[in-house]
């Protein structure tokens, strides 16, 4: 049997956040509320979350099975150590209360240790203990705060755009920094993995 299917275009309640497009099989009702909308936008910010969350997960996992000496190890030849890269995600993703407007940063001082400076540049850093604890305590926040902004609010702009620039690229919203950090998380976490098969001194 054939299945026809006409699109459905709705103005989304959330504003910024364009026009929604549905594919809507002919057995379906064509009438999609406001309420509707929402609720598909609200599902799309979850997932958002849930992905970021995940790959928090994975990492923390990951940091479990690795000794001091595996962390502080480079991840390949002329690449950076373990323990740059953790100080490096946990200063990105304290950069994220900045970006969405959560509240102030916890560790604004991991900025020029892990992300404007390279690790050759030997600076006095955090030790690994206290960069593991700086890392939980900002996941922690963070996914409290995201928990507690409604689904409006991540259509917003975020803190690094302008209202012009946004008016004209309305998709450089709060969601679309949460999937960057998202994937950017991800790529490191790649990385880092290769460090299970170095040496335990």
């Amino acid at each position: 049997m054939d299945l026809n299917y006409n699109c459905i275009k709705i103005k989304s309640p959330v504003k910024n956040a364009g026009l929604l497009i549905i594919k809507n099989h002919h057995n379906m009702s064509n009438t999609i509320t406001e309420t509707n909308a929402l609720s598909l936008l609200n599902t799309a910010v979850k997932v958002a979350i849930s992905n970021w969350e995940l790959q928090n997960t994975r990492l923390n996992t990951l940091l479990d099975k690795l000794t001091d000496d595996q962390l502080a190890a480079q991840t390949a030849p002329g690449r950076n150590s373990g323990v740059y890269l953790l100080g490096h995600l946990t200063g990105v993703s304290d950069g994220m209360f900045t970006y969405l407007e959560l509240g102030d940063r916890l560790h604004p001082e991991l900025d020029e240790l892990f992300l404007r400076n390279p690790e050759a540049a030997e600076l006095q850093r955090p030790s690994i203990v206290e960069l593991k604890a700086y890392w939980n305590d900002v996941n922690a926040q963070l996914k409290q705060k995201m928990e507690a902004l409604p689904v409006e609010g991540w259509f917003a702009k975020h803190s690094a755009i302008s209202a012009d620039d946004f008016e004209r690229e309305p998709h450089r919203n709060k969601l679309n920094i949460l999937i960057n950090r998202t994937i950017h998380q991800g790529y490191h976490l790649g990385q880092l993995i290769y460090l299970l098969s170095k040496p335990n001194v």
